[in-house]
């Protein structure tokens, strides 16, 4: 099993690029795999994390309804915003620019083989990460993510997440709402969910901006120590 993770960060990233770049490193590690139990070779499959931050977008999971997307086509053009149906699981959320947006794409195999485990100690990770900040943040019965005041008529959830697994290799991830534009949240009904506001650890804090690499940085450290995992650098910013 190969605990180790190719870290890259690609910092300002379309949207499009980078979910191409994503299903080139998922579909590499599913044809690993494939040659492994056809061949019977035993070679290791290698695990990544994406850091990035997207351009204005809205995408809509595999079950999600379109009409949770409330602007039309020319309204998307005039926010400069894209709009993107993809195969994660979820409804529809938004990224955009003070986002810090984590895809690991990981073989479970490597890990465990259990997407519900993989899910909580993703939301553990933001948990951890936003308790450093003071912020009491939870998950919420029944909705994958983090939130604060659940419960409470002032819910709000700070931290999406969607993912995709096929033979225990993951894809997409996490995004994490740090210096957000929230107005961009009112385009939609994040998530599907009516009746729960959105917002960011900055507007939490009373702060202009949060450093995105100190957030980063908490993330990875216990993301690491929730895996048992060793980071390596895999051609930052190429």
């Amino acid at each position: 099993m190969n605990k180790e993770i190719l870290l890259e960060d690609l910092g300002l990233r379309d949207y499009k690029e980078t979910w191409d770049y994503q299903e080139q490193l998922f579909q590499g590690i599913l044809d690993i795999k494939s040659n492994n139990r056809k061949s019977g070779d035993q070679k290791i499959t290698p695990n990544y994390f994406l850091f990035v931050e997207h351009p204005h977008v809205y995408t809509l999971g595999k079950s999600g309804d379109r009409s949770n997307l409330l602007i039309s086509e020319e309204q998307l053009a005039q926010k400069k915003a894209s709009f993107y149906k993809i195969n994660r699981g979820g409804d529809i959320t938004y990224h955009g620019p003070g986002q810090v947006v984590g895809y690991p794409i990981l073989d479970l195999d490597n890990f465990f083989t259990d997407i519900h485990r993989y899910l909580r100690l993703l939301e553990e990770m933001v948990i951890l990460t936003l308790k450093d900040y003071g912020l009491n943040a939870v998950r919420s019965e029944g909705e994958t993510g983090v939130w604060l005041d659940v419960g409470t008529p002032f819910a709000r959830k700070i931290c999406a997440m969607g993912v995709r697994a096929s033979r225990w290799v993951t894809m997409h991830g996490f995004a994490l709402n740090v210096n957000s534009d929230l107005g961009y949240f009112d385009n939609i009904v994040p998530c599907g969910i009516r009746d729960k506001a959105v917002t960011s650890l900055n507007v939490e804090l009373g702060r202009e901006q949060v450093p995105m690499e100190e957030v980063k940085e908490k993330l990875l450290k216990y993301f690491q120590n929730l895996f048992q995992v060793e980071f390596s650098h895999y051609r930052q910013n190429h």
